[in-house]
């Protein structure tokens, strides 16, 4: 049974679970959405799996380029695992009812798994540039330690940073309504529900933004930039090309990937009656990346197609 508290004025009150409501104002027929929903999500589970697979059977992708994309297909899987399953379970079942340490709990993931996606392609952007830039370097500085150690960073960083972001919102006092008018727990759609003060969960949400996706952000452009510079000066339009080949897969996930990071913070900016349109955002955001990446990559990735193309025919003989 639902508890909604949307009337209650007890300054005292303090709910004890929250109701994802799903799309706002497409309420009557969002559970047509589940099925595109779902097969984004087998989508992801299925390629990423096969890219893992791939890396692992295939001696030539032993290399840290190739390291840093499994890496990102487990990030990917946990982002996507992370929201699906439940908002599946509102579309089909109108499974509304979350805790509210379940809620803070999936608000503390989203928010990790997501700069640690932002973390890893600054990873990928390093490797690129030191293969381009200083190839003679590159077998001594990118290696297999370095790729441990720049992931283990990374997730570090990451799970400390963004610890405070459930935590502060915790401790916000939620006491006259439940009814969150999304598929998630964001930090914001939460604490908007709360009666005191949120100034310090805003400020602390920008201050993230700024300083782990606004530094990430800064570093792949630095890196992209020399990298462009190196090239512009080669001799040969044909090594030129090449180079750039390797580094098109790169950019095409991380356009992607921040395209859509700053349409969100736009559209928060947009009146209530578009709330569809940063909730729906927000949702893909989350699913469309971890469906694509795979997919993005052996379509540009020679190397990497060809691999795949030799472990699918292993297990088809297999079978």
């Amino acid at each position: 049974m639902f508890q909604d508290v949307r009337h209650s004025n007890g300054s005292n009150v303090q709910v004890s679970e929250f109701l994802l409501m799903g799309f706002p104002g497409i309420h009557e027929w969002q559970h047509w959405l589940s099925l595109p929903l779902a097969l984004l999500y087998l989508l992801a589970l299925a390629a990423n799996i096969l890219i893992l697979l791939t890396i692992k059977q295939e001696a030539a992708l032993h290399q840290p380029m190739y390291y840093f994309l499994g890496v990102l297909a487990v990030v990917d899987m946990g982002l996507a695992t992370n929201i699906t399953p439940k908002i599946l379970a509102i579309l089909w079942f109108n499974a509304k009812v979350i805790s509210l340490s379940e809620c803070f709990a999936q608000m503390y993931v989203i928010h990790c798994f997501m700069c640690m996606e932002s973390g890893i392609f600054v990873c990928m952007a390093i490797d690129r540039y030191v293969a381009i830039c200083q190839p003679l370097r590159y077998p001594s500085v990118i290696t297999e330690s370095f790729v441990v150690k720049a992931t283990v960073f990374m997730a570090l960083r990451n799970t400390l940073t963004t610890i405070p972001v459930p935590v502060l919102a915790a401790q916000r006092h939620y006491c006259s309504q439940n009814q969150i008018e999304h598929c998630l727990c964001t930090n914001l759609g939460v604490t908007s529900l709360s009666c005191d003060d949120r100034t310090i969960n805003k400020l602390y949400q920008l201050i993230l933004a700024w300083t782990l996706t606004g530094s990430d952000l800064g570093g792949i452009i630095l890196s992209y930039a020399l990298v462009l510079h190196s090239v512009l000066k080669l001799n040969s339009a044909e090594a030129a090309s090449k180079a750039l080949s390797t580094c098109t897969s790169h950019l095409i996930l991380i356009l992607l990937f921040y395209t859509v990071v700053i349409v969100i913070s736009i559209t928060y900016f947009a009146p209530k009656t578009a709330l569809l349109i940063p909730v729906l955002l927000n949702v893909l955001e989350n699913i469309i990346p971890p469906a694509l990446n795979p997919m993005v990559y052996a379509l540009k990735n020679k190397e990497l197609r060809q691999s795949l193309h030799k472990v699918l025919r292993l297990n088809s003989k297999g079978n």
